[in-house]
Formats: structure tokens, C-alpha cells, sequence
């Protein structure tokens, strides 16, 4: 066998030979996680042809929508203290995510009854921030799972290696990758599906198709329930399987800090405050770093500093902005994209990234942190360049060169298949990480307080995203329900510049900042 074969062997053989019967139930949770993304589509053509919201309010709802993923802190330690008890945090998730599902389907099938209570906006804005709270909640679960999942003793009863449990928590951090991304895949596909022709299809035509897959959409919860209920069976089948036992005292900084910090949230975020968002950032940022600041104690001082430079290296790479909702609107109002085609991209997005999670496993496992940023950002923004390129026309100029074979559609299929398999791989390696280092009666609590603040990165690319898209401002055509008039003109003019503003920072700043943390005593060797 050859080094390739080898490789691929290890990758593909090697993955399927890990897996173990453990492991399902938390892959059931993150798994429910990746058919969240039934509704994706739906709701970018709901809100660009039925709310008149702008592409910067959009950035600025992101902000808050990611706001839940801070509540790990609580919740992680939580499940910690009541261990036995996990699996109602997952109900209660269920119970959250199907009130959203259910307001959306109100609002595209009854829009004039929900109307009557209070605006469509309002409406849409309360499904969005009530859906991340339920995934929050299933999700410190699972994270929770998937330590217990992992052995410590061989089948006859030895203790495993370091080096072998570290590659388990591998595995289950890519298998839990797997299933978000599995999940994706199936709504994907399901979606191609779904919107067949569906551009034929007059106006109440289609919003009843909208409606169906919001409908379709709450087997999510019944997903992730089902997984927490395989848990309970296979501890009753197994006898010899560990369940770890809940023995700590409740940790009042970490409880304290996280109550202020979601009294503080709520405070700042339900009255008109200027620079609510910024206010509430930098406060959830200083709680946060004041709880990590609690666990790292835990640590040894070398493993310490190793940590704050991953944790900094991390939340940087992920903090960089997005180009916002414009793209989408240039792609569907420009470039022609329909709510099928849409689908066919997010299937070989979906696809390709599980590829790409199997390939990379073995080298993720055995390379830094460090350099696998540095990699992903050199690579996330070059591959901005095919969508520049098309709003400066390329894609007229090579459908000419070519007789139409590489048009719009053609260079959007490829960007998308070189671009996948790198958006899931970043976080595998910190999550093992964790997974193998931190104590362990303080799993759950590390996991919930490191994704906290790695999640509140998305916050930071919310706000910067919703200041590009104030610098450099793009609209889509916006027509009042009632009159049918206009009231906003599409102005696609400045999405070039922002595009370009995007692709340099996401190349220069976590470069930059990995450059700097590694030429200090923060520096990432594991």
C-alpha cells in the first residue's frame, strides 16, 4: 500500500472502524442541529420579498440572534450539576425551537392574523432569536455527550493512551462535524426537491409551499429527542457503560457572572440605547473573559497560556465579517439564482464539506491550531474572488469564451465545491482539545464557557459585518404590500468594494494576529 492509499485508508477506513454504538446519541442532537437549515432558504426569499428590512438591520438581528450561544456558560455548568438530569435541557430545546418553526408558518400561511397581534417584522424577529435559545440548549447537551461517549479503558479494561484518546475525541469532535453538515446535506437535497419549479408557481402558490416546509421542518426537535432517548436505552443495555456522576459544588462566579450577564443582555437589549449592541458586547466579553479567567485555574501555567492563544487566535479567525444579505440579493435579483438552484449549491456545499471533514480528520489531528488558520484564511479569501469577479462581469466574459457552458450558475457550482470542506474544520481541533484536557468533572463547564466565547466571535462578525454594510451600503427593491408601489430602489452599486473590504480582512487580520501569538508566550503547539 502506497503513502496515498494509506492516507485515504486511514481517512475513510479508519473513520468507519471508530465508530461505536456511544456515539449516536449526541450525533442525533447535532444532527437535528444540521436540518435547521430546511428553513434557510425559505426565509432569505421571505425576507427579501415580504419585509422591508435593510441589509445592515439584517447584520445588526445576527448580533442578537447569536447572543443565546453566551448562554452556555450557564447552561454547560448546569449540566454539569445535574447530570442525570441533562436530557430535560434537550426537551426544553425542543419545546423553544418548535415555537419558532411554528410562529414562521404563521406568518407565511396566516400573515394577516398574526398581523392583527403585532407587526410581520416584530413576528420574525421573535422566531429568530427564540430558535438559536433552543439550539443553545440542545447543544451543551450534546457537547456534554460526547465526552461521556468517549472510553478511557480499552475492551479488556486498560487504560487507553493519551495519544489514542486523543484521537477518539477527534473522531466524535469530526463525527459531531459530520452529522451538523449530514443534516444540511438531507434538507439540501430535500429542498432541490421542494422548489421544482416552484418559479412557475403564482404568488399564494408559493407562499404555500413556504408554509409546508416550515411544517416539515418540526422534525427537528423529534430528532434531537430521539437521540437523548437512544442515550437513556443503551445505559439501561449496557450496564458496563460509565455515566459520570455529578459530584461538584455549584460554581457561584460562574453562575453569578452568567445571571448578570443575561440580566445585563436583556436590560441593554430591550430599551433604545445608543450603541446597545457595542454596550452589550463588550460587557458579555468582559464577563466571559472573567469566567474563563475562573476555569484556567484548573490548568497548569504552561497549558494556560497555550489555551488563551488558541482561544485568542480562534475568536479572531471567526470574527471577521461576512458580506451580509447583499450577496444573496445580487446573486437572486442579478445573477438570476432561484430558490432551487440555491438548493443545489447548499446540497454540494453540504456534500463536499463531509468530504472534506473524512479527508482532513487525520491531518487535523496531528497539526496545530496555528497553522490551520492561517490555511483557512489564506483560502476563505481567495475563494471570495469568483463572486467579485461576477459582479464586475466575469461571468459574461467566460460564458462568451465558452458558448455558455461556464456562465453565472457554472462559477457559483465551482466556488462553492472548492469552498466547502474548509468551514467545519477550524473548530474540530480546539473542541478535541478541550474534550481530552479540561477536568473532568468540569467538562460540560469548560466546553460551555470556551464555545462562549468563540461563538461570541460570530457576535463580533455580526456587528462588523453590519458596519461594512454601513460604509459601503447595498439595497434590493422593496414594494409595499398594500399599494404596490416601490419604496426602496436595488442599488447593487458599492457590493463590489465591499466584497474586495471582506476578502482583505479575512486574509490579513487572523493572519496577523496568529503571526503575533506565536512570536509570544501564548504560543500554540498542540
Amino acid at each position: 500500500m502506497n503513502r496515498n492509499e494509506s492516507y485515504l485508508h486511514s481517512a475513510f477506513i479508519g473513520l468507519l472502524r471508530s465508530l461505536r454504538w456511544s456515539y449516536l446519541p449526541p450525533l442525533m442532537v447535532y444532527l437535528a442541529a444540521g436540518i435547521s437549515g430546511l428553513t434557510a432558504i425559505v426565509g432569505t426569499f421571505f425576507v427579501k420579498d415580504y419585509l422591508g428590512l435593510s441589509a445592515a438591520f439584517l447584520a445588526g438581528l445576527g448580533f442578537w440572534a447569536g447572543l443565546p450561544w453566551a448562554l452556555k456558560m450557564p447552561l454547560g455548568h448546569l449540566v454539569d450539576l445535574f447530570w442525570r438530569h441533562k436530557t430535560y435541557f434537550v426537551y426544553l430545546g425542543a419545546l423553544v425551537i418548535t415555537s419558532s418553526l411554528l410562529i414562521m408558518f404563521g406568518l407565511i400561511a396566516h400573515t394577516e392574523t398574526m398581523r392583527a397581534v403585532m407587526s410581520v417584522e416584530a413576528w420574525y424577529v421573535i422566531s429568530v432569536i427564540l430558535a438559536p435559545v433552543g439550539y443553545v440548549l440542545q447543544d451543551v447537551v450534546a457537547d456534554a455527550m460526547t465526552v461521556e461517549a468517549v472510553p478511557t479503558n480499552d475492551e479488556s479494561g486498560r487504560p487507553l493512551t493519551a495519544s489514542d484518546i486523543k484521537e477518539m475525541h477527534t473522531t466524535m469532535q469530526a463525527l459531531g462535524r459530520f452529522a451538523v453538515i449530514g443534516g444540511s446535506l438531507l434538507v439540501a437535497l430535500l429542498n432541490v426537491v421542494l422548489f421544482s419549479d416552484v418559479e412557475s408557481l403564482t404568488d399564494d402558490a408559493k407562499r404555500s409551499v413556504y408554509a409546508s416546509i416550515y411544517l416539515y421542518a418540526l422534525a427537528i426537535p423529534c430528532v434531537s429527542i430521539a437521540g437523548v432517548i437512544l442515550a437513556k436505552y443503551l445505559r439501561h443495555a449496557q450496564s458496563q457503560n460509565r455515566e459520570t456522576t455529578s459530584k461538584i459544588r455549584p460554581n457561584w462566579a460562574v453562575l453569578n457572572g452568567s445571571l448578570l450577564f443575561v440580566i445585563f443582555s436583556v436590560s441593554v437589549g430591550s430599551f433604545d440605547i445608543p450603541f446597545a449592541q457595542e454596550i452589550v458586547f463588550l460587557g458579555s466579553m468582559a464577563i466571559i473573559v472573567y469566567l474563563m479567567g475562573q476555569l484556567l485555574g484548573y490548568l497548569s501555567a504552561e497549558t494556560r497560556l497555550m489555551v488563551v492563544g488558541t482561544a485568542i487566535a480562534i475568536f479572531v479567525f471567526r470574527a471577521v465579517p461576512s458580506p451580509g444579505p447583499g450577496l444573496t440579493w445580487f446573486e437572486i435579483d442579478v445573477l438570476l439564482f432561484d430558490e432551487q438552484f440555491l438548493s443545489i449549491l447548499a446540497a454540494i456545499s453540504s456534500a463536499l464539506t463531509l468530504l472534506g471533514i473524512i479527508l482532513l480528520r487525520p491531518l487535523v489531528a496531528h497539526y496545530s491550531i496555528a497553522r490551520i488558520i492561517v490555511v483557512l484564511s489564506l483560502i476563505g479569501g481567495c475563494l471570495f474572488l469568483p463572486s467579485i469577479g461576477m459582479y464586475y462581469g466575469l461571468h459574461q466574459w467566460t460564458a462568451a469564451l465558452t458558448g455558455g457552458v461556464v456562465d453565472a450558475r457554472f462559477i457559483a457550482i465551482l466556488n462553492t465545491a472548492l469552498e466547502s470542506p474548509l468551514g467545519q474544520i477550524s473548530m474540530i481541533p480546539l473542541l478535541a482539545w478541550i474534550a481530552k484536557n479540561a477536568p473532568d468533572e468540569l467538562k460540560a463547564t469548560f466546553f460551555a464557557v470556551f464555545a462562549s466565547f468563540t461563538n461570541l466571535a460570530l457576535s463580533a462578525s455580526a456587528l462588523a459585518t453590519k458596519y461594512i454594510n454601513q460604509i459601503f451600503e447595498v439595497s434590493r427593491q422593496i414594494i409595499d404590500p398594500v399599494t404596490q408601489q416601490v419604496t426602496t430602489a436595488a442599488d447593487y452599486s458599492e457590493l463590489g468594494l465591499l466584497l474586495i473590504a471582506v476578502a482583505l480582512i479575512t486574509i490579513v487580520l487572523p493572519i496577523a494576529v496568529v503571526a503575533v501569538i506565536q512570536r509570544s508566550p501564548l504560543r500554540s503547539t498542540d
